[in-house]
Formats: C-alpha cells, sequence, structure tokens
C-alpha cells in the first residue's frame, strides 16, 4: 500500500487500483501504463514536478500523449520561468522513486496544476505511486485531493 492509495482510502473516494508488469528497460513510464492497460493515453496522466523560478517546486499533471508546456505552468503559478526539477529533488521531496511520482500522498504537498483536459473523462488515471500501479479516479477527486488548480498546461 503506498501513500497515494492511503490518501485516497482515507478521504473515502470512489476509486480503482490497476496493475501492469513494468519493464525495467522502459523510460516512458507513463506510455508503457496506458498501452499495457489498454486506456487511451490521453486518458493517463504523468506527474511531473518543476521548479518555478529557481525557487519553489510544483506539481504539473498532464496526458503521457502530452508535453508540459513550462511556460504555461510557470504563467498558472504566476512565476517568470519553470524549469524541470533536479530528479533527486523530486525523489527526496515527494517520496516516489521517477516513473513512480504521483500526485496524491506526497511527503510533502506540492502546488498541483492539473491539464484542464482531464475534465473531459469520468475517471482519469495517474500513478498510484509506485511503477506498474495506476489508480484511476474522478479528475474532480484529483483535484480535491491535491489542492490542484485545472488550467491548460499541456503542450
Amino acid at each position: 500500500m503506498t501513500p497515494a492509495v492511503v490518501q485516497a482510502r482515507k478521504a473515502g473516494i470512489e476509486f480503482r487500483i490497476e496493475t501492469y508488469p513494468h519493464d525495467p528497460s522502459s523510460q516512458s513510464y507513463g506510455s508503457e501504463a496506458a498501452e499495457k492497460l489498454g486506456i487511451p493515453p490521453q486518458q493517463v496522466f504523468k506527474t511531473l514536478v518543476v521548479t518555478l523560478d529557481g525557487k519553489t517546486l510544483a506539481v504539473g499533471v498532464v496526458p503521457v500523449a502530452s508535453r508540459l508546456d513550462l511556460k504555461r505552468i510557470a504563467r498558472a503559478a504566476g512565476a517568470k520561468k519553470a524549469a524541470m526539477a533536479d530528479p533527486a529533488e523530486v525523489e527526496r521531496v515527494t517520496g516516489y522513486v521517477l516513473g513512480g511520482v504521483s500526485p496524491l500522498g506526497q511527503k510533502k504537498p506540492l502546488g498541483t496544476f492539473i491539464d484542464q483536459s482531464a475534465r473531459a473523462f469520468a475517471t482519469v488515471y495517474v500513478s498510484a505511486g509506485r511503477r506498474g500501479l495506476e489508480i484511476g479516479l474522478s479528475p474532480q477527486d484529483l483535484a480535491r485531493l491535491t489542492a490542484g488548480t485545472f488550467v491548460a498546461i499541456a503542450g
């Protein structure tokens, strides 16, 4: 049981857990999840951590079929600039390994921005905190549990 699953259970929301055999040679974790679970890549979201103005960390949640637009997330966060965060810092702050970073149950909750395309689905899938483990939940519950904001951040 990961911290992400624990948070969802404590919140009493409706969710589902999906597992798949993770291929250790895969570097495209989100695409691997979509493919192995047979879920459209527009419905599976990856969790990316950025540094805003070189100081603050924030989370961008975008479809695995898209890229995170750094200018858009910076603007949404009220920052001048965003850059991908250092992988070691991401793991230390979130408590998750890369490829298994969940927007839920992070050691230190970060400001979260969810691409507005998530609203088109009854259920979206994000990492449940481990490679090979996804959690499906409503976009509204994802936003509520992360104190996230829906905004156009996918490029």
